[in-house]
């Protein structure tokens, strides 16, 4: 079985987004994880997939590893694919990098729910198939 290649989103980091150092602020990694995530969800669901009713999201879980640092003016190319389907959840791989050096991995776990609750529910067929 072939891997689907996966969906790329490009961010240029900003000047208020670095540290002392020059590096992208950790907490600011999050950030670009969702506007990726939303991108994705957009291209493969259409843009109006939050109020459609298609599909309604919460994040469970995150977890984030560094592999080297990015800075102001970097184009920061991530990366993003379904790793994992649960029935009420899913989990996504981000792969973070600068050119060929990469910089961070991280692996969110969403959970679908019912339009306008918390309550897990079934992550529907047809967004199954469209984020696959």
């Amino acid at each position: 079985m072939s891997t689907p290649t996966p969906f790329r989103h490009q961010i240029r980091v900003r000047y208020g987004e670095v540290d002392m150092q020059r590096h992208v602020f950790n907490a600011h990694y999050l950030a670009y994880v969702d506007d990726a995530c939303d991108a994705w969800l957009r291209s493969a669901l259409g843009d109006d997939y939050l109020t459609s009713g298609a599909l309604d999201i919460v994040l469970k879980r995150a977890d984030i590893t560094w592999h080297g640092a990015a800075g102001h003016g970097d184009v920061l190319a991530i990366d993003v694919a379904v790793r994992r389907w649960g029935r009420t959840s899913f989990d996504v791989g981000f792969e973070g990098s600068v050119g060929e050096r990469p910089v961070f991995s991280a692996v969110v776990t969403y959970v679908a729910v019912a339009p306008g609750t918390t309550e897990p529910a079934p992550v529907p067929e047809a967004v199954r198939s469209a984020l696959s």
